[in-house]
């Protein structure tokens, strides 16, 4: 069984999601660079073991990111999964485990990369808004995609509405997209892109023509 460590660094609603799905996969340990995030008080609830590095206590980001590498890999994992992690990693430390960081972004990406991804959506008037779980390369919120989901932006919505709403979905693609990863379904192209073994992705399915293949 495949194993994976989830960094965060607040509340963890992603994480949490993660942990209820009951995916295949031994969740070694959570990792949080806040000693205040509510997130580690869940996963000590799920019996899952917790450690902080406090991004604080390091001079530097390469510093911060040596001291985050080393309590990774005391757990051996096989993905590092990025729910609600709010720090920027170094090149370095995303060279070190190619193809093993996932994240979930608040966009469809390529669009609206980086923070307040609601605000640009409602600035710039697009109907389609959603989320993205990838593989993270040294470019920021850029990598091979594994999964999307997508919602309507509706006339009367703001920040906190449209959040929501991409927030529901996060917490049904993240799992998924980790369940493929522990079954070994996920496939590169020569260009990098992800395939998934198994799956029509011809055929969606969900409210909203939400783009979620179906199994």
């Amino acid at each position: 069984m495949k194993s994976i460590v989830i960094l965060i660094s607040g509340r963890g609603s992603n994480m949490e999601a993660i942990l209820d799905a009951g995916l295949p996969l031994n969740i070694s340990a959570v990792i949080s660079n806040r000693p205040d995030a509510g997130g580690l008080a869940t996963a000590a609830r799920h019996g899952v073991p917790t450690c902080v590095v406090d991004h604080k206590a390091h001079a530097t980001r390469d510093a911060f990111d040596a001291a985050l590498a080393e309590s990774i890999d005391a757990f051996a994992p096989d993905y590092i999964v990025l729910a609600g992690f709010m720090r920027v990693l170094t090149e370095g430390f995303v060279k070190r485990y190619p193809r093993r960081i996932v994240n979930i972004h608040p966009s469809l990406l390529p669009a609206f990369p980086g923070l307040h991804t609601h605000r640009q959506a409602l600035a710039t008037g697009v109907k389609i808004h959603g989320a993205t779980v990838h593989l993270v390369t040294p470019t920021l919120d850029h990598g091979p995609i594994i999964i999307q989901a997508a919602v309507p932006v509706l006339t009367d919505d703001d920040e906190v509405a449209l959040a929501q709403r991409v927030l529901t979905q996060e917490h049904c693609i993240y799992p998924q997209a980790l369940r493929w990863l522990a079954e070994g379904r996920v496939r590169f192209t020569a260009d990098d892109v992800v395939e998934i073994a198994g799956i029509n992705v011809s055929s969606y399915l969900g409210e909203q023509q939400l783009l979620v293949p179906k199994e």
